[in-house]
């Protein structure tokens, strides 16, 4: 899993990129071989105004699959970061399990062939 952490009018300390990395491990280890490239985008969006403003946006590239994508906005980043990786981890396994689900539901709709 390649992860890439962007920051916008955030100042994002290693404590913060810590927090990240153990988190998204925690919920996305288990689908590392499904999975290429994840992104990581931490914004203030009011800038110093205040307020429900700190953004993590989690991008996952699901390898063979479209991406998943998964915003969460709170007023402390951490608890952001937090429920972000935890959505993420719920729709990659949701998407995974889907995949699988056709994939089973077409083999078993193709007829055996006999001769």
């Amino acid at each position: 899993m390649w992860l890439n952490i962007h920051d916008q009018g955030l100042t994002v300390d290693a404590a913060v990129r810590e927090r990240v990395k153990l988190r998204l491990g925690f919920a996305l280890g288990r689908f590392e071989e499904h999975i290429g490239q994840v992104s990581v985008h931490l914004t203030d969006v009011n800038g110093p105004r205040g307020g429900e403003d700190k953004r993590c946006r989690v991008v996952v590239e699901v390898l063979g699959h479209d991406q998943v994508v998964v915003e969460d906005t709170d007023c402390d980043v951490r608890v952001a970061i937090d429920r972000a990786a935890d959505r993420v981890g719920q729709a990659v396994r949701r998407k995974l399990n889907r995949a699988r689900t056709v994939r089973r539901r077409h083999r078993s709709e193709i007829p055996d062939r006999q001769n």
